[in-house]
């Protein structure tokens, strides 16, 4: 018996990334997944290959600031497998050329600012509004929703992401206050850097460098990591842990924010000591 035997999930922006390595965690762990993203050949794709694994899933295509889309995509799990226990909302526009020009508040356009709100935290309503009523004809269910910790910390760019990531946090504590006592829990998981396939494409190396500096532990991060936190939160094993933000970030938000450089002043006696 896989850890979510019997357990039906949907997985926003599941095409790659995050969200593909957490589709296929879920799927491998014995639920049934719906495989949801907005390029639906590259859902299809996953789906495909889950089911060449022995797996159940179906892909399908998804505009998360759609509600009518929204709302086709819970019925799609309710058609094919019959109910729904889990939800991890974790669409998000990942493109560069849309996320280069999310700069600064002054230089922000108001058309980027809208998008990124509208796929980030619309689309993560519109889930939960959609998805609530039939996890509680279920019995219960998981809301996992993707934060990050750009929401917990200031930053010199990414307004717009950062502000949506806010309201994700908020989010997740009204739907656990909301419908916690009809079996609904609901929680936010909030990573750094995590070395998906856009990333190692995207981000220059000196960032990716600085960013693992942070770190406490000896890399940044991996989808493989957030798929199994993902894994932990969907699953009954996690039946008393509801309304909680969960930093998934290797300790970069543990320490105070001159201790990188004290490790480059004191390298040599660090290694020695070790």
């Amino acid at each position: 018996m896989g850890r979510v035997e019997g357990k039906v999930a949907i997985v926003t922006g599941s095409a790659s990334g995050i969200g593909r390595a957490t589709v296929e965690r879920l799927a491998g762990e014995g639920a049934s997944v719906v495989v949801a993203d907005i390029n639906r050949t590259g859902a299809e794709e996953v789906a495909t290959a889950i089911r060449r694994g022995g797996g159940n899933a179906v892909g399908i295509g998804v505009d998360v600031s759609d509600e009518r889309q929204v709302r086709a995509m819970i019925d799609a799990a309710l058609d094919a497998y019959g109910g729904l226990h889990v939800l991890h909302n974790n669409a998000a526009i990942t493109a560069a050329d849309h996320m280069v020009r999310d700069g600064t508040v002054v230089g922000m356009d108001a058309d980027v600012f809208d998008a990124t709100v509208a796929v980030i935290l619309r689309g993560a309503m519109l889930g939960c509004k959609h998805a609530v009523p039939r996890m509680i004809e279920a019995g219960g269910g998981s809301i996992i929703n993707t934060s990050s910790h750009s929401a917990l910390g200031g930053d010199l760019t990414l307004t717009a992401y950062s502000a949506a990531k806010g309201g994700i946090n908020s989010l997740t504590r009204s739907v656990a206050t909301m419908y916690g006592k009809q079996g609904i829990r609901c929680n936010a998981i909030s990573p750094s850097m995590i070395m998906t396939p856009s990333v190692a494409a995207n981000v220059p190396e000196e960032v990716v460098a600085i960013m693992e500096k942070n770190t406490l532990v000896p890399r940044v991060g991996r989808p493989e990591d957030v798929a199994n936190l993902v894994l932990f939160l969907a699953s009954d094993e996690s039946s008393f842990i509801t309304g909680q933000v969960i930093r998934i970030d290797g300790g970069t938000l543990s320490h105070l924010p001159h201790v990188a450089h004290l490790v480059d002043l004191g390298a040599t006696t660090t290694r020695q000591e070790a």
